[in-house]
């Protein structure tokens, strides 16, 4: 056992680890999606855990109650440092203590100073800690947004759309279903399922009469609604939404923000408990959330159709020439039937950029 690498079974448990994290994204805010492995001394796989809803074990605790006395003598492998705090669970670095493990390989530090320094204590206890591993990976996957907001004070924000290929959202007479095909509209419902809460603006409520609402994942049928539904959040400074519209049915919650200052309604989620948004919301709104520098990640759904004229899928957002366009770094492009699924994440100087830590 290399006390500075990971061994061929530590990596394949860290990624199994971020697998397992990937699993309950959404469901457990504001603590973060985290997977743990224990390998036993053998570097055989002896439990697996993910975090439970706020309040329940965490990941570390799961993987260790399924491993048992396999996991004496053996390494724990988990996606994020071990927790050293009470909050309403115990601290997991003692968990791990008494479990009777030697060895632990985590990808991310904890960001959060009133949990951090698992692995001081770990190491004070006699545990070799190897930090670091498969980190790139991991902040790729669940992990990442809910770190975002943590050194952010904010939620991390998705900002989702569909277009044609010449950037309209809607036809010039105001029809827009559908702009994208079956695949899509299914896949922004794996989307929205993987997010606490989803964001729009008053016109898209007043255009759109939407639902916002998780229907068809997870094995369900496509219009069967998920037992778990995020959060829906109405911005609407002007009370123009009727109580009677759809968004506010009791499919799941709803709130309304009395306000048009993105950040102000950043603040009042993440101090609900929200740590990843999907804004939603109609071209203006985008404009401001992206003229704001709140946007850390773009979804498009392009479908191969021209319009030429119609809503453009954003509007203004304080952008006047080319050298302060909004630059992204592409992540993923995937082929959903004949529209295209791309994924990118703003580059350069923005909001997204971590805060300094303040001891």
């Amino acid at each position: 056992m290399n006390p500075t690498q990971p061994s061929d079974a530590e990596t394949a448990a860290i990624r199994l680890a971020a697998e397992l994290a990937a699993r309950v994204a959404g469901r457990t805010s504001p603590n973060p999606a985290v997977g743990a492995v224990v390998l036993d001394p053998d570097g055989r796989i002896a439990g697996e855990g993910a975090t439970q809803p706020a309040g329940k074990e965490h990941a570390e605790v799961m993987a260790l109650t399924e491993a048992g006395r396999r996991a004496v003598g053996g390494t724990l492998v988990v996606t994020l440092e071990p927790c050293n705090h009470s909050g309403r669970t115990g601290p997991c670095t003692e968990a791990v203590i008494e479990a009777g493990i030697v060895r632990v390989v985590y990808a991310v530090d904890d960001p959060n100073p009133v949990a951090a320094g698992g692995a001081e204590r770990l190491r004070e206890a006699g545990l070799q800690v190897l930090a670091g591993v498969e980190q790139a990976e991991v902040l790729r996957g669940a992990l990442g947004p809910w770190r975002h907001a943590v050194m952010q004070a904010r939620p991390f924000v998705t900002w989702k759309y569909a277009g044609t290929l010449d950037g309209r959202s809607a036809a010039a007479d105001g029809t827009s279903r559908w702009v994208s095909n079956a695949l899509s509209r299914a896949d922004v419902h794996a989307l929205r399922d993987v997010v606490d809460a989803i964001v729009v603006g008053s016109g898209t409520v007043l255009m759109d009469d939407p639902q916002l609402t998780v229907r068809g994942v997870r094995g369900l049928a496509p219009d069967e609604l998920a037992d778990r539904q995020p959060l829906r959040v109405v911005m609407d400074r002007r009370h123009r939404v009727s109580p009677e519209a759809r968004v506010f049915d009791e499919a799941a919650e709803t709130v309304v923000l009395d306000t048009a200052v993105p950040r102000f309604a950043l603040k009042a989620l993440f101090d609900r408990g929200v740590r990843h948004v999907l804004l939603e919301g109609g071209p203006t709104l985008a404009g401001a959330f992206l003229e704001a520098r709140l946007v850390d990640e773009v979804v498009a759904y392009i479908a191969p159709k021209l319009l030429g004229a119609g809503p453009a899928v954003l509007e203004d957002a304080g952008i006047r020439t080319m050298s302060r366009a909004v630059s992204l770094e592409i992540h993923d492009v995937q082929r959903l039937g004949d529209d295209l699924r791309i994924t990118g994440r703003p580059l350069g100087p923005t909001a997204a950029e971590p805060a300094p830590r303040k001891d």
